[in-house]
């Protein structure tokens, strides 16, 4: 015989999942590289491909994720629906591989804007200094 409350649970997560989805609200699933990666590909739109991307999240915040990072937030981000890619010409100076570029798509574009949203309205009203000073105390 099934836990019967362990499937109600389930049920229930999955009815707050749909009934959020369909008032409009996104669920938040995508981290701070995951971030980086789609405002990177914003920027960068057109010419958004995996070494572009890394160049520019470098330049912008000051630390370089491996290339393989790059490439696995890019699958995750796609696997979600939230970008897109096309393939490039090829070209003699990659050995006659093509560039893979990326574009945001709509719900990529609405998931990056509400997980900011998020993290603005998290940031709003803290104190910084007498949150350090808690931190320096325990420390």
């Amino acid at each position: 015989m099934p836990n019967v409350s362990g499937l109600r649970r389930l049920a229930t997560a999955a009815d707050i999942l749909y009934k959020s989805e369909s008032m409009g609200i996104l669920p938040m699933n995508v981290g701070a590289l995951e971030q980086h990666v789609l405002m990177a590909i914003v920027a960068l739109h057109p010419d958004a491909y995996g070494v572009s991307i890394q160049d520019h999240i470098l330049r912008r915040v000051g630390y370089r994720h491996s290339i393989g990072s790059i490439y696995a937030a890019l699958g995750r981000l796609e696997d979600k629906g939230y970008i897109r890619s096309r393939q490039g010409e090829v070209t003699r100076e990659r050995g006659g591989r093509a560039k893979l570029y990326f574009t945001v798509t709509a719900a990529g574009q609405a998931t990056l804007r509400e997980s900011l949203r998020a993290i603005s309205s998290l940031q709003r009203g803290l104190r910084w200094r007498e949150a350090f000073r808690r931190i320096e105390v325990f420390a």
